[in-house]
């Protein structure tokens, strides 16, 4: 698998995502700054990663949206490619039209940083293979603008189609109340494009890849990746 991570004024989990995708595939993954307008020949994925683009002006990475290499990005995923977004990497993927809804201000208006359970979905897409259908995991939330909204048709369309990808949960699966962290609508952390070759997730699976840091639930996304 050759990925490529893209680079913005502000991101600050690219050291987490290239471990994570090296660990998992054995191989080094491509630096990409904003600016640049052209994806490195024969990239299979991209990652937008987690931080604060532009100082999260204007709102939560809309200028990002904007850059460059995002016509790029845009042009690999409508070519079938790969793109996986996180944390601030999923609000550039709203603010770039590749996802629908956007991430508001977390419901109680507090930033939120810990670990969160989350159920997977499904597990027949390339993003989830080596996991189980409504398997619970844990992995790291830290974000203050991850309130997943949509408008009504737009939530019934991805429920209906299969494309939320993972829920907040507690450690025994139960959805909704204080498992949610951020008043997410459907308990929604993360959604899949139509072709299921896009995913935006707002939890860090990247920083649960090593037992050493308090577990190995996020290594299992990366592996179905590279399996991919």
């Amino acid at each position: 698998m050759k990925a490529a991570i893209i680079l913005f004024p502000g991101s600050n989990r690219e050291g987490d995502v290239y471990r994570a995708l090296a660990k998992a595939s054995g191989r080094k993954p491509a630096l990409v700054w904003h600016g640049e307008h052209d994806l490195p020949q024969g990239t299979d994925l991209v990652v937008l990663p987690g931080g604060f683009s532009y100082g999260d002006y204007l709102r939560c990475g809309a200028i990002a949206a904007r850059a460059p290499i995002m016509d790029g990005v845009r042009a690999h995923a409508a070519r079938g490619g790969l793109v996986l977004g996180i944390c601030n990497g999923f609000q550039i993927l709203c603010e770039s039209g590749l996802l629908p809804g956007v991430l508001m201000r977390n419901a109680n208006l507090r930033f939120a940083c810990h670990l969160q359970h989350l159920r997977v979905e499904r597990s027949d897409t390339r993003f989830t293979a080596h996991y189980r259908k409504h398997q619970v995991i844990k992995v790291a939330i830290a974000h203050g603008e991850g309130n997943y909204t949509a408008d009504g048709q737009t939530i019934a369309r991805l429920e209906d189609a299969g494309r939320i990808a993972f829920r907040y949960c507690n450690g025994e699966a139960a959805l909704g109340g204080l498992a949610n962290p951020n008043g997410s609508m459907n308990d929604i952390a993360g959604i899949y494009s139509e072709k299921l070759n896009v995913l935006g997730l707002m939890p860090h699976p990247e920083n649960l890849v090593d037992p050493l840091v308090g577990g190995t639930d996020g290594l299992a996304l990366f592996e179905s990746l590279a399996a991919a």
